[in-house]
C-alpha cells in the first residue's frame, strides 16, 4: 500500500502480507519449453516493439505449476534506446486445460515482491476458482526485489539504527527534527551511491508502462489485473494510461490518487487509531486482556506506555532494545488483520511487565528483518524511492507545524509519532513525477473497487471516492469488517463477487454490501 506514515515510521512502510510471505527463495529447476507467447500489436511503435514482442525463457520455480523468468524494459520510457531494467516475473499455471487468460497481480507496497509471493504462496493468491481458470502472474516492479538494478541503500546495521534507533531528543522537538534530517541525508546519499542514476526512474507511471509489456508478453490483448493496496494506485495509473487495454480489473484496499500527502497522512493516522481502538474494545471483552476498565482508560494506557518507552527502551530476549519506534511499528503491524490481534495482546501484556520481545518481533516482521539481523528484501528502500518520485508533502516549517497540530489532535495514542512525515522525501535528489489533471480513465471496461469499512491503512472512504468520483466506469464493493483488503479471505460474498467478475464478466449492478 502506499504508506504515508510520519517521520521514521514511514521508512518502514510496506504491505504486511507481502512481508509475511517473504523469505528464502526456491532455486530454479531448469528451463521449460513453451509457455506464454507474446502478442503482436500494430499500435506499438517500432522502437518499442522489441520490448513488447520479447520471448521469455521460463524456468520452473516454487510450486509445481510455477515458472519464473525476466523481461527487459527501458529505464527511461522517453529514451527506449538507453539503459534497461530487467524485471523478475513469475506465473502460476492455471489448473484448467484451457485457461481464460492471465491475471496480473500486485501485492502492494510500494516495494512488495509479487514474485516472492507467487513462488512461496501461490495457492493463497485469490481463490481456488481464480487459480483454476487463469494463469496468475506476479512481478517485481522496477527497483524491487529480484529486478535489476534494484534500490540499494544502507547496510543492515545502518538500517537498524535508522528504523529502530532511540531518539536522543524529545519526539517532535527541533533537535529531533535536525537529527532526523541528518540521518535521512545519510540514507539518501547511500541510495544514490549504491543504486546509481536509474534511481530517478523508479516511479509508478514507469511501472505501469512496464505492466503493459507484461500484458503483451503473456499474449493478452487486454490486461486482467488484481491490485491490493498500493497496487490499486498502480492499477489506476495503468487504466488512465491505457484505458482501451483494461480487461477485468479489481482494486482492493483502494487509494484515491487525487488526495494530497497531508490528507493521506491524516487519513491513515485516523484509520490506524480507529483500528487500535477496535482492537482495544475487543480485547476488553476477553478475560486474558492486559487492559481493564473503560476504552478511554485503555487508550490512555497505550499512550502512557509509548511515552514511557520514549524515555526508557524495553529489554528483549534477543538482547536488542525496544525503542518507541520499534514499539510503534510492532503495534501497527498486527492492525492489518484480526488474525494478529492475539499477538498484539501478548505484546502489550509483556510490555507492561517491561519486556519488549513480542512487540520487537512484530516490528521485525513488518520491516522484513531476519533473526540473524539481515533484511530479507529491499522493500523499505524501494518503498521510499517510489513514494518520493510519486508525490511530496510540503516541508515548509509553518505548514509542517500546522499539520502536526492536526495530527496530534487526531489521535492521543499515535498522533505524536505521525509528525514531520514530509521529511522523508525532503532531500530526495530527483523531482516527483507530474500527475495528470484527472485519473478518470475514460473508456475502460468496468472496474471493481473493494473497500473494507475497518481498513486502517487505506480507509474505506478512499474506495468510495475512487469508485464514485475519480474513475469514470467503476463499481464499489463494500466489505463490512476489519483488516486491510478483503478478496481471497473469509468473506464468501466478496470472493464470489470477484470470481464471477473475473470468470464470467458479471458486473454487479449495485454494491453487494458484503460481510
Amino acid at each position: 500500500m502506499q504508506h504515508r506514515l510520519a517521520g521514521r515510521l514511514k521508512l518502514t512502510a510496506l504491505l504486511c502480507l507481502a512481508v509475511l510471505l517473504a523469505g528464502c527463495g526456491v532455486a530454479p529447476q531448469g528451463p521449460i519449453d513453451g509457455g506464454p507467447q507474446p502478442i503482436a500489436d500494430p499500435a506499438i511503435s517500432a522502437e518499442l516493439a522489441p520490448f513488447y514482442e520479447q520471448e521469455v525463457s521460463w524456468s520452473a520455480c516454487g510450486g509445481e505449476r510455477s515458472y519464473c523468468g525476466t523481461i527487459e524494459v527501458p529505464a527511461d520510457w522517453n529514451n527506449p534506446q538507453g539503459e534497461r531494467f530487467n524485471l523478475a516475473i513469475a506465473y502460476r499455471q492455471a489448473d484448467a486445460a484451457k485457461p481464460l487468460g492471465s491475471v496480473l497481480f500486485n501485492p502492494g507496497g510500494p516495494g512488495a515482491s509479487g514474485v516472492t509471493w507467487l513462488k512461496e504462496s501461490s495457492e493463497q493468491i485469490g481463490t481456488k476458482d481464480l487459480r483454476k481458470n487463469f494463469n496468475v502472474v506476479g512481478f517485481d516492479p522496477r527497483g524491487v526485489g529480484a529486478s535489476e538494478p534494484k534500490v540499494k541503500c544502507l547496510s543492515a546495521e545502518e538500517n537498524d539504527e535508522l528504523y529502530y534507533g532511540a531518539s536522543e531528543s524529545p519526539v517532535g522537538s527541533q533537535q529531533e527534527v535536525a537529527d532526523t534530517r541528518a540521518k535521512l541525508s545519510k540514507f539518501v546519499e547511500a541510495c544514490v551511491a549504491n543504486t546509481g542514476n536509474n534511481l530517478k526512474f523508479i516511479d509508478t507511471f514507469s511501472a505501469a508502462k512496464d505492466m503493459d509489456v507484461i500484458r503483451a508478453v503473456f499474449g493478452d490483448s487486454k490486461i486482467n489485473y488484481l491490485g491490493f493496496s498500493y497496487g490499486t494506485y498502480l492499477g489506476t495509473v495503468y487504466a488512465n494510461l491505457f484505458p482501451n487495454r483494461v480487461g477485468r480489473m479489481v482494486l482492493d484496499g483502494a487509494i484515491d490518487p487525487t488526495v494530497d500527502e497531508e490528507t493521506q497522512d491524516l487519513s491513515q493516522l485516523k484509520g490506524f487509531d480507529q483500528a487500535l481502538r477496535d482492537f482495544l474494545a475487543d480485547c476488553l471483552e476477553n478475560q486474558d486482556c492486559p487492559f481493564t476498565g473503560s476504552l478511554a482508560a485503555a487508550e490512555s494506557k497505550v499512550a502512557s506506555l509509548l511515552r514511557s518507552i520514549e524515555r526508557t527502551p524495553l529489554n528483549t530476549d534477543s538482547g536488542r532494545e525496544l525503542t518507541v519506534w520499534g514499539a510503534l511499528t510492532g503495534i501497527i503491524m498486527p492492525l492489518y488483520s484480526q488474525d494478529w490481534w492475539p499477538s498484539l495482546s501478548q505484546g502489550f501484556a509483556e510490555a507492561f511487565r517491561g519486556d519488549g520481545t513480542t512487540l520487537l518481533a512484530l516490528a521485525d516482521v513488518y520491516n522484513d528483518r531476519g533473526e540473524d539481523g539481515t533484511y530479507l528484501s529491499n522493500t523499505v528502500e524501494s518503498n521510499i524511492a517510489i513514494s518520493c518520485l510519486d508525490s511530496r508533502a510540503s516541508t515548509d516549517e509553518k505548514v509542517m507545524r500546522a499539520n502536526n497540530q492536526t495530527l496530534v489532535a487526531a489521535s492521543k495514542m499515535l498522533g505524536r509519532y505521525w509528525q514531520f512525515g514530509a521529511l522523508t522525501c525532503e532531500q530526495w535528489p530527483f523531482p516527483a513525477v507530474a500527475k495528470p489533471d484527472s485519473f478518470s480513465a475514460e473508456g475502460t471496461d468496468p472496474i471493481l473497487v473493494i473497500g473494507t469499512t475497518g481498513d486502517p491503512a487505506t480507509p474505506y472512504w478512499q474506495a468510495v471516492s475512487l469508485a464514485n468520483e475519480v474513475l469514470s466506469n467503476a463499481q464499489l464493493i463494500t466489505f463490512n469488517g476489519e483488516g486491510h483488503t478483503a478478496y481471497g479471505q473469509q468473506s464468501s460474498c466478496i470472493n464470489r463477487t470477484v470470481d464471477e467478475f473475473f470468470i464470467k464478466n458479471v458486473v454487479p449492478t449495485e454494491d453487494p454490501d458484503c460481510s
